[in-house]
């Protein structure tokens, strides 16, 4: 696949502070990138350079081919982006708020609500089309978020913790479509989230910290490189576990061996088979990654 982004050694500092330091990663075409850090990490500021709403300091920046130093008028129609807080305007009603920024992309009349209709029945706020924004629950006023986003067909979606703090329903809804979307039209997708089972989710992987990348990867190969695996153990005695010499918790009816990776569990398995008869091996998780690599903790939802 090719690169739809390229950062190179991109740097940004606020007076004193240097939010992005020698930033350099690749996007591939259609892939799902997870851009994780605790808050200050350097996020935002990255994708607000990215949106041209930002002015970098150094390093180069290309998105579709692009470079942003060259404009951003053609790149910005190339992207739809879901900030953190709704940029939506709250007085007006849902339609009104779409169609005014459809017809910033000339996208008006019969066109508009061709887009309308089927963005309306992807991310399922027909019923609310009329509501004032301001009328509308968290969970709806993303929904929007989201179709505004969407309006005018983009290549790259980026979201800005998107889900921070939605229903189950509403998180479910949107990382539906935004499958859908990669596997239909093959759009690029650059998330940052608090949610770790996101993030696992993701086909590659930037850790931010300070400013710096800290670590990357494929989740599978942060897991393996990063944490190891858990061996759960039903139906034996605490004796048993104990002489094995090995990290272990109890957890209701079972207990929990920590072993550095699947091949310590085989190894374990094949010199102890009476031990091994009600098990399951998992990886560790996004969580322990993050922690091990930044000593930080990232807010947030649940480890996958």
């Amino acid at each position: 696949m090719n690169s739809i982004i390229q950062i190179d050694r991109l740097c940004k500092t606020f007076g004193e502070v240097r939010a992005v330091q020698e930033l350099s990663f690749r996007v591939k075409e259609g892939e799902l990138f997870a851009f994780l850090g605790v808050n200050g990490a350097g996020k935002s500021t990255t994708i607000n350079i990215l949106c041209g709403q930002l002015e970098k300091d150094s390093g180069t920046v290309v998105i579709d081919g692009a470079d942003i130093d060259c404009g951003m008028n053609g790149i910005k129609r190339k992207l739809g982006v879901v900030f953190q807080n709704s940029v939506l305007d709250a007085p007006l009603s849902v339609y009104d708020n779409l169609r005014s920024r459809a017809a910033l992309y000339g996208i008006t009349g019969a066109a508009f609500e061709a887009r309308l209709d089927e963005l309306a029945d992807l991310l399922d706020f027909r019923s609310f089309l009329k509501r004032p924004v301001n009328k509308l629950s968290g969970g709806q006023r993303r929904r929007i978020d989201i179709a505004r986003a969407l309006l005018h067909r983009p290549r790259i979606l980026i979201l800005d913790e998107p889900t921070t703090g939605l229903d189950p329903q509403t998180r479910r809804l949107l990382w539906t479509v935004v499958s859908d979307l990669r596997k239909q039209e093959g759009m690029t997708v650059f998330l940052t989230t608090h949610y770790m089972e996101e993030a696992a989710d993701a086909d590659y992987v930037v850790i931010l910290d300070s400013g710096k990348i800290a670590a990357e990867g494929t989740p599978l190969t942060l897991k393996n490189t990063y944490t190891g695996d858990y061996i759960t153990l039903y139906g034996v005695e605490e004796a048993a576990i104990q002489a094995l010499g090995l990290p272990c918790e109890a957890i209701r009816d079972a207990y929990r061996l920590s072993v550095p990776n699947t091949a310590k569990a085989t190894e374990l398995i094949l010199a102890h088979p009476d031990l091994f008869t009600d098990y399951e091996i998992t990886k560790g998780k996004m969580d322990d990654v993050f922690l091990t690599v930044t000593g930080k903790q990232l807010e947030g939802g649940a480890a996958k």
